[in-house]
């Protein structure tokens, strides 16, 4: 990755962190002020958000790591441990939620001040969905897992903060009071379903997951726009970790062929899947013509 992205990634997660801590100042006060376990709830997510955040910047600088002898592949997959440690997290964070909940329905007591604290948690909220939206955007782009799963956790934050005002403004307009703690119940279901689905899609990149169907096309695609003199291309096989993705395949040139000019077609694909594909790592394994699955005389797309 060129440097200046990196910096930007790094940059995001650092800042991410303060913003955290920012987010999670305004929602104490929001709960200190009125009291609502719905916003306790709110606000014990921030904290998961703090950590996270950290976790993810921790992941991040360890990625960006060059391949060593240990680690002769590089240590892409370090931003996948930030994502499932969240996961994690936020299935805690849902369990302690149904904890203050059960506390509040033994010990029911009127919110104080309902108004001032839904207004700073208002603030809070859009401050999230803002920093939010700017972590996907750019972690997608940059493919960084950790950045996606460190903004996809806060959207679902801003989600069940809109979720939140709406029920305590009902609360305090008709007087039902139970909306309160019912409203924690629903904060912490939602919780903890988006931790299981970031858990999810981080063992999926730990599992050496394949690309998707119309990013191997495309793969596929630019081998064989570049392949000219070969016979034919096999046993491609993909698998992505973090911003890298791994490419390898079987290329079947002539028995004839001297090595230097299969090397040639060789380079000519890599720095055509190069400039198509960032942080592509691509392996080629050449073999003569006896090796083919093909028959003999095949004048299609060379793929088997």
């Amino acid at each position: 990755m060129k440097a200046a992205a990196r910096q930007k990634v790094a940059s995001l997660a650092f800042w991410s962190i303060i913003v955290a801590c920012v987010v999670l100042g305004l929602k104490l006060v929001a709960w200190y002020v009125t009291g609502s376990v719905a916003l306790y709830s709110d606000a014990l997510e921030s904290i998961v958000n703090v950590i996270a955040s950290a976790a993810a910047y921790w992941a991040i600088q360890v990625s960006y790591k060059p391949a060593d002898q240990d680690h002769p592949f590089g240590h892409h997959k370090a931003e996948y441990f930030s994502a499932v440690l969240e996961g994690v997290l936020i299935v805690l964070a849902a369990l302690l939620i149904l904890n203050e909940v059960w506390w509040s329905w033994q010990h029911p007591a009127p919110l104080e001040q309902p108004w001032t604290g839904l207004a700073i948690n208002g603030v809070a909220t859009v401050i999230n969905a803002v920093w939010a939206l700017t972590l996907i955007r750019t972690g997608r782009s940059e493919k960084s897992p950790a950045l996606v799963a460190d903004g996809r956790h806060i959207m679902t934050d801003v989600a069940t903060s809109v979720g939140v005002f709406i029920g305590l403004a009902g609360a305090v307009l008709t007087g039902w009071q139970v909306l309160d703690p019912a409203l924690a119940v629903i904060v912490a279901l939602n919780i903890l379903w988006q931790g299981w689905h970031v858990i999810g899609s981080s063992m999926n990149g730990l599992m050496d997951r394949a690309v998707d169907t119309q990013e191997h096309i495309r793969i596929r695609d630019i081998i064989s726009a570049n392949c000219k003199g070969a016979l034919e291309v096999h046993d491609l096989k993909t698998r992505i970790a973090g911003r890298a993705t791994f490419i390898e395949f079987h290329l079947v040139v002539d028995a004839d062929m001297s090595v230097g000019a299969s090397h040639v077609i060789c380079d000519r694909i890599e720095d055509a899947l190069q400039a198509e594909i960032p942080s592509v790592r691509v392996i080629i394994h050449v073999e003569p013509d006896d090796e083919a699955k093909l028959p003999k005389g095949t004048t299609a797309v060379p793929f088997a």
